[in-house]
C-alpha cells in the first residue's frame, strides 16, 4: 500500500521508501553539483595559472593556456576521482586514467580552439579578451567533459539484482536472484 508520504508497506510489514521517478533526476543534480564544485575550483586553477604564466613568461597566449589547462586537468582528476565520483567503479584504474586523459585532451583542444580562433582568427588578444575567450572555451569544453566523464570514465557500478528468499518444502531457506 502506498501512502502520501512516499513510503510503502512491504509484504513483511516494514516501511520502505518508494522510488520516485524524480530520484534519478535528483542523483543527476547532486552529481552535477559535485562536478560543478570540482570544476569551479578547476576553472580558478586554470585561469590563475594562465594569468600567472602570461605575466612571468613571454609565451604566446595559446601555449600559456595549454599549460594552464594541463595543470587544471591534473587538479580535476584528483577532485573527480576522490570527491565527485568516489562511489563509482574503481576496478580499472588504468582504463579510467587512459580514458580520462583522452577525453581531457579532446576538452583541451575544444577549450584552446576557442581561444586560438579569437586570438589568431579575429585578433582579439588583449588580456581581458584572452580571459573572456579562455573562460568561454572552458565552458564549452566543460559540457563535453561532463558527458564523457560520467558516461565513459567514471562509470556507475551496476545495480545488484534483488535477492528473493523463499522457503522450500523441507523448511530450509533458499536464495534466488531476481532478474
Amino acid at each position: 500500500m502506498v501512502s502520501m508520504t512516499g513510503l510503502t508497506h512491504s509484504t513483511d510489514g516494514s516501511l520502505r521508501t518508494m522510488e520516485r521517478g524524480s530520484s534519478g533526476l535528483r542523483r543527476l543534480f547532486r552529481e552535477a553539483a559535485k562536478f560543478g564544485a570540482v570544476g569551479g575550483a578547476g576553472v580558478l586553477v586554470n585561469l590563475g595559472v594562465f594569468n600567472l604564466v602570461r605575466q612571468v613568461t613571454d609565451l604566446q597566449v595559446v601555449r600559456a593556456s595549454v599549460i594552464a589547462t594541463i595543470v587544471a586537468i591534473v587538479f580535476n582528476y584528483v577532485g573527480f576521482r576522490y570527491f565527485t565520483y568516489r562511489d563509482r567503479d574503481k576496478s580499472g584504474r588504468t582504463r579510467e586514467m587512459s580514458l580520462f586523459l583522452l577525453y581531457s585532451a579532446i576538452g583541451l583542444v575544444i577549450e584552446n580552439g576557442v581561444l586560438y580562433t579569437a586570438t589568431y582568427g579575429f585578433g582579439w588578444d588583449s588580456p581581458l579578451q584572452s580571459n573572456i575567450f579562455k573562460f568561454l572555451g572552458i565552458g564549452v569544453a566543460t559540457l563535453f567533459r561532463f558527458w564523457s566523464y560520467r558516461t565513459w570514465v567514471f562509470r556507475a557500478i551496476p545495480a545488484r539484482e534483488p535477492v528473493a528468499r523463499s522457503a522450500s518444502s523441507d523448511g530450509s531457506r533458499r536464495t534466488q536472484r531476481v532478474p
